[in-house]
């Protein structure tokens, strides 16, 4: 007997709704079928796989939660391909995060971990249109400072922007796995947060602190022309723990993943 079989426990065969969701994934996976694509009507998927309409709707309804189609009603309705969301995966990992009691801190940890590892690698590859994609955000963020007589930004505004560095770092690193991971432990906290944050903000101490941010992201786009490998990830580490610090601290400090979705 296979040592791996658990005895006892029946295997579920999968529903035929399941099966044709996972044919037309499949089909969305491969390319075959692209963001855009309007899947066939109703009645020709039903003669297709030899289904009633219900089990085929079933099937609709299992892609339409995983983000990858969007169904229209109305005469020019149909089911329609859209592009992955990455917020159904950050769904479905917040979900497992909260059931294990994990804290807002743990999940910044695994961020300082993966993301001046990318960091890292994209001072390695970076190309020109990297930093100046780099760069133009940083122009961005100075403008937004600039632009209010306090000094201190729309909360929101800064939020999107510091969220697009970030995801940058990730994505040009040229590991695609890294880059996922990283964005979805980001998207799990970060629309979150935004109010609760600005509950801890000194309004004596704010507008230095976006300064040295800007300054923060103006330093590691120097290191990454310069192809400073390891100024860029010791940078980036010592950048985000600061933020952790700061972001953190309070009534954020150990709170429970679980908290931010009620």
């Amino acid at each position: 007997m296979n040592a791996g079989l658990q005895v006892g426990r029946p295997v579920r065969a999968p529903k035929t709704a399941e099966l044709i969701a996972a044919r037309l994934r499949r089909q969305i996976v491969r390319g075959d079928l692209r963001p855009g694509d309007t899947l066939p009507s109703e009645i020709q998927l039903m003669e297709q796989f030899g289904v009633s309409r219900p089990t085929l709707r079933e099937a609709f309804r299992i892609l339409e939660a995983e983000a990858l189609i969007n169904i229209r009603r109305g005469s020019r309705g149909g089911a329609q391909v859209t592009a992955p969301d990455l917020s159904v995966a950050a769904r479905y990992v917040g979900l497992l995060l909260q059931i294990q009691g994990t804290t807002l801190d743990d999940v910044y940890e695994a961020r300082m971990i993966a993301e001046p590892a990318c960091a890292r690698m994209l001072a390695k590859r970076r190309t020109g249109a990297d930093l100046a994609d780099l760069s133009a955000v940083v122009g961005q963020l100075e403008a937004a400072v600039e632009s209010r007589d306090d000094a201190v930004p729309d909360l929101a505004e800064w939020s999107r922007l510091t969220y697009r560095f970030h995801e940058l770092v990730m994505e040009r690193s040229g590991n695609r796995t890294l880059a996922i991971q990283g964005a979805v432990l980001q998207d799990v906290v970060g629309m979150h947060t935004t109010v609760r944050v600005a509950r801890n903000f000194d309004a004596a101490e704010s507008p230095e602190r976006f300064q040295r941010a800007i300054r923060a992201y103006k330093k590691l786009v120097a290191l990454l022309d310069a192809k400073d490998a390891d100024g860029a990830e010791r940078h980036w580490r010592s950048h985000m723990k600061a933020a952790a610090d700061y972001l953190l601290r309070g009534e954020l400090h150990n709170k429970p993943v679980v908290d931010l979705f009620e």
